[in-house]
């Protein structure tokens, strides 16, 4: 049996993509409207599964939250990933469709993720009652990316990448054009993890620091020289960033506190020095406080590890984007210290995430997790494109 053309293919997910456009652009902004944090995707999760049923997919709802859902024959197998929640950040946007939850937004484009994959899945639906889908498509939409270690985990455990041979994503990048797609081989984001320290000491009067052990001066050591040591401890081509996000002591300006902390994120290039920080970071931090007689509780959270594009998944990509948008609207990125759980999928499996462009052309420059975040409707059907393209190169 011959393969389906994949020009016909194209045309179809065009075509479709086209007819639903107006429908997707709703959809993101109901999703928009309606933000739930991690864990608690529950309308998202409903409105996405019923959705899908609709289309004709084989549709299961995870425990909770999550959705896995199936198109397509054969032994052949690839998948698509969106994510569903949204960030505790209040959405000062004035749009009509805000987010009405308070202190609640999608303030880093997941509501334009899922509406794109569901644009893609009518695609991938349409392919396969033509004929034109050359293989099975598994499409995630995931809980929990927004906390560490993330719930790229609680699909691996649900067998989500069971038989996958290739997986992408999308993640909006609202320094980039809408109608551009950012996209490199290799290193794409970094790995994350989050840290607390707690120190705990003998408080007093500032007038006699001699009968204490002036904790104040001590968390201010852990927080200028644990970037600094551990800078000269790994690699310099690992990209080690240590910043600190959190600092509380104390409630007066004469007295020194018996407790304070200090809690911010660990992040790098590298998986090989990922896979020794922690170790090294405790370490560093008891040795820093010893000579101040504190105690140190360190609260070290494992995040994810960085996102690297394989070099088959990269192209497979990028010709799926110069089918989308043509190949003036594929252009380069660059790797970021920003944290993404895509990057577990791609512990397992090869596969390649590239950066969707949110900006409307000639528009302001947003940032993502800001609570004034918008993104161009147009970036919706775009996105849906791709990703459909990018299951079809990869099973062609």
């Amino acid at each position: 049996m011959s393969q389906p053309d994949p020009s016909d293919a194209s045309r179809t997910i065009e075509h479709v993509v086209d007819k639903y456009a107006d429908e997707l652009v709703d959809l993101r902004r109901d999703l928009h409207a309606h933000p739930e944090l991690s864990w608690a995707e529950t309308r998202t999760t409903a409105v996405v599964a019923d959705l899908l049923g609709e289309a004709g997919l084989r549709v299961t709802r995870l425990p909770g939250s999550g959705v896995i859902a199936e198109v397509g024959d054969g032994r052949s197998l690839v998948a698509l990933r969106a994510d569903l929640d949204a960030l505790p950040v209040a959405d000062t946007t004035g749009d009509p469709w805000s987010s009405v939850v308070p202190g609640v937004a999608h303030a880093c484009g997941h509501d334009v993720h899922t509406a794109g994959l569901v644009g893609a899945a009518y695609a991938l639906a349409e392919l396969q009652a033509r004929g034109q889908l050359p293989g099975r498509v598994r499409l995630f939409f995931q809980p929990a990316e927004e906390v560490m270690p993330g719930g790229a985990l609680h699909l691996m455990d649900a067998g989500a990448l069971d038989e996958v041979s290739r997986i992408f994503m999308l993640h909006c990048d609202p320094t980039l054009d809408v109608g551009q797609i950012g996209l490199r081989e290799g290193p794409l984001t970094g790995a994350a993890d989050a840290l607390s320290v707690r120190l705990n000491g003998r408080g007093g009067h500032t007038s006699r620091p001699h009968l204490t052990e002036d904790l104040t001066f001590a968390l201010g050591k852990v927080i200028t020289e644990l970037p600094a040591i551990l800078s000269r401890r790994l690699d310099p081509r690992a990209g080690v960033s240590v910043v600190w996000g959190m600092v509380r002591a104390g409630s007066a300006h004469n007295v020194i506190p018996d407790t304070g902390q200090v809690a911010g994120t660990v992040r790098m290039l590298d998986a090989v020095a990922w896979a020794d920080a922690e170790e090294l970071v405790r370490s560093m931090i008891e040795d820093i406080v010893a000579p101040y007689g504190v105690t140190a509780e360190i609260d070290y959270r494992r995040g994810v590890p960085p996102v690297v594009n394989d070099l088959a998944s990269t192209k497979l990509l990028g010709r799926a984007i110069e089918r989308a948008v043509g190949p003036e609207g594929r252009v380069g990125t660059s790797q970021s210290l920003g944290g993404e759980d895509f990057g577990w999928y791609l512990d397992r499996v090869p596969g390649a995430m590239a950066r969707l462009g949110t900006r409307t052309p000639g528009g302001p420059t947003y940032d993502l997790h800001q609570g004034n975040l918008r993104v161009d409707d147009g970036a919706t059907s775009i996105g849906a494109r791709v990703l459909a393209e990018a299951a079809v190169a990869a099973l062609s």
